[in-house]
């Protein structure tokens, strides 16, 4: 085990599979699980105390639906990266997920080593989707595309997308262009508007759809 192992958090309301995720994470990969529930309002308690790398979390729970949650988690300031687990495989769902800003969009009926390593690469700052809803992005972001892409973005904008499209954070691209993280977020705030995005995820995929790297390396 890594002297930094990786920490999640487990949002799921079926015990099995909080137990069975958190054993294959543990033993397979040496990813610590700080926390595991079922329910939202200790779902929330746990980010606040625990500042995991990451949330796994499941869409469909009796108490709260996943992005009611992940609302709520937004809505608190918190940007714990989020990567859903789900059996919900529509197209409805991903597009949600993409435009709440989450990191990645994994099946539960995933080969269990593929899940392990999706989970390890979106810690990365990588966009992991499951490989049966890879269709099902493309025709999404070919929507997204065939949308008017607005005013044409600023050298400075291409730049930071560049950065986002490596799936780096605000605060990292803040340190490397050597400018204020508030100055980041008006940026991606601009990149969204002009290319009639959601979220800096769907970003990233639009610019990695079209092998975009910006200057940024």
């Amino acid at each position: 085990m890594s002297e930094n192992p990786i920490r999640v958090v487990l949002i799921d309301d079926h015990g099995l599979c909080r137990r069975g995720l958190a054993e294959l994470l543990e033993h397979r990969a040496g990813i610590r699980v700080v926390g595991a529930t079922g329910e939202p309002d200790a779902a929330l308690r746990l980010l606040r105390e625990l500042k995991p790398d990451l949330m796994i979390m499941d869409l469909r729970m009796p108490a709260m639906h996943g992005f009611s949650l992940l609302k709520r988690v937004r809505e608190e300031g918190m940007e714990t990266p989020v990567v859903i687990l789900t059996m919900c495989d529509s197209h409805d769902d991903l597009a949600n997920a993409m435009r709440a800003g989450v990191r990645g969009y994994l099946l539960k009926d995933m080969d269990p080593d593929d899940v392990v390593d999706s989970i390890k690469r979106a810690v990365k700052g990588e966009l992991v989707v499951a490989p049966a809803m890879a269709t099902k992005l493309t025709h999404l972001l070919g929507a997204q595309s065939g949308r008017e892409e607005g005013r044409a973005l600023t050298e400075r904008e291409l730049e930071i997308l560049g950065y986002i499209a490596q799936g780096m954070s605000n605060k990292g691209i803040a340190k490397a262009l050597d400018i204020s993280h508030d100055t980041v977020k008006l940026h991606v705030r601009h990149i969204l508007a002009k290319l009639n995005l959601s979220s800096r995820v769907e970003a990233a995929v639009y610019a990695v759809g079209r092998k975009f790297s910006g200057s940024a390396h």
